[in-house]
């Protein structure tokens, strides 16, 4: 059966309900001048009612849309751009445009059945003005995740009486990255990596016989004599048309143990989505923040760098920018799954380079496992209070909760009466510590 809507809004009840009080009653007692009022009161209402419906139903074949930024990051403040608004508004209405719908912060298992009713529920509306065909809608989010809503319009008067509604829903799925880091660049020697051949196709062989000199070169490979001659090191390239690349092995580990969630499944132990708590999604937002730095700040650096990246949720091969970037498509929506997801560790060569939070607590045994190979690890821990942190140490990193309510965003309140995590206490080759903490 289908829902029945209501067009008045809560005040426009109000108004309506007092109207007749006032009417009856001054039919009741005769007064005249209180009969004139309410009467017109309620004309006034009827008319405005009728004009709404009829203009909606005008709107009903409009198709408003909405296009949010490519790529949409956390904390940008982009605007979103909504068009297909040409229509002439009546006297005292304006048209509203609504975008309603579900954020699943740091992805919150988006692949589980349940996930879309457990997110957070957002609200965001913007005004049109008169003759304007189009509109800007202020939609940001403070962390990383996914989004699905529904974009709407209502034509509305100005007096906030009656909410009709007009046009096509539109319905978006939007990743969200997570906003950028600031951090120092990793050095990186190319020869750490292993090393991998790659074919070049013969009509570019003339292309590929001479390039500029890139840290990991053979000395004996470069052109001496072009070299001095422009001033700028040439390497030749070997005539069998193949190319050595150096191959940086990443691991990004967004395992959740089962003290950093709120409920397991008897039958299935995998994580359920909305199973978390704020802080430790706000960790994994993190995480992915530095990898994200990694990649894009070495990819500039070398682009010789082919990046193999594994986590429980796939495995990319990076070769490029836009490998790049179609990686961090994808690293909006992933995350957090349970250790039995965890596999053998594969045999490799050179250094290792591992992501992880203060929610993985397989992580020392995975350190162990990986000897006698370099691993580098980079790990966000909860913020401590009154820590006193070393000078070589980064600021810690806060999220506060007044940035959802700026998006009419409503959080689970489980989300937030967990204990908060302690730090994780483990060690590697090389350790970077990087803190997060909540704002409440």
């Amino acid at each position: 059966m289908p829902r029945i809507r209501s067009v008045f809004t809560p005040m426009g009840w109000l108004v309506l309900i007092f109207s007749l009080l006032i009417l009856f009653r001054s039919l009741y007692y005769r007064n005249a001048y209180e009969i004139v009022l309410t009467c017109v009161m309620v004309l006034f209402l009827l008319v405005l009612g009728i004009v709404g419906a009829w203009k909606s139903k005008k709107l009903k074949s409009m198709e408003p849309g909405w296009k949010t930024p490519s790529p949409f990051t956390a904390c940008a403040g982009e605007d979103t751009l909504v068009s297909g608004l040409s229509a002439n508004i009546p006297l005292f209405f304006r048209l509203h445009f609504i975008v309603r719908g579900k954020f699943l912060p740091s992805g919150s298992n988006a692949g589980s059945s349940t996930s879309f009713k457990k997110g957070c529920s957002v609200s965001i509306e913007t005004s049109v003005s008169r003759g304007n065909e189009s509109a800007n809608l202020p939609i940001d989010f403070p962390m990383s995740g996914i989004f699905h809503g529904d974009g709407f319009c209502k034509l509305r008067d100005i007096f906030g009486f009656y909410s009709f509604a007009c046009g096509a829903p539109q319905h978006r799925t939007v990743n969200v990255r997570c906003s950028p880091c600031i951090g120092k660049k990793t050095p990186i020697n190319a020869q750490t990596g292993a090393e991998d051949q790659r074919n070049k196709p013969s009509s570019d062989v003339e292309r590929y016989y001479q390039r500029e000199y890139t840290p990991g070169d053979r000395l004996r490979d470069i052109n001496w004599k072009s070299s001095d001659k422009i001033d700028t090191l040439i390497t030749r390239i070997s005539t069998d048309n193949q190319e050595k690349v150096s191959r940086l092995e990443v691991h990004f580990r967004n395992y959740a143990s089962v003290s950093t969630v709120l409920k397991i499944s008897r039958e299935n132990v995998k994580v359920e989505a909305g199973n978390f708590t704020l802080e430790s999604l706000w960790l994994l937002d993190r995480a992915k923040a530095r990898l994200s730095y990694f990649l894009r700040s070495l990819m500039e650096q070398n682009s010789s760098f082919v990046f193999d990246v594994r986590s429980p949720s796939g495995s990319w091969e990076i070769e490029d920018m836009d490998d790049l970037d179609a990686f961090f498509e994808e690293l909006a929506g992933i995350s957090f799954l349970s250790p039995q997801y965890e596999t053998a560790i594969q045999a490799g060569k050179g250094d290792m380079y591992v992501f992880s939070t203060a929610c993985d607590f397989g992580l020392k045994s995975f350190i162990q496992a990986c000897s006698p190979r370099p691993v580098t690890l980079f790990i966000v821990q909860p913020e401590e209070q009154n820590k006193q942190r070393n000078k070589t140490e980064t600021e810690a990193e806060f999220l506060s909760l007044t940035d959802f309510d700026a998006m009419g965003a409503t959080l689970d309140a489980k989300w937030l009466t967990q204990k908060k995590l302690k730090p994780l206490g483990v060690q590697a080759a090389k350790t970077e510590m990087f803190y997060a903490g909540l704002k409440i």
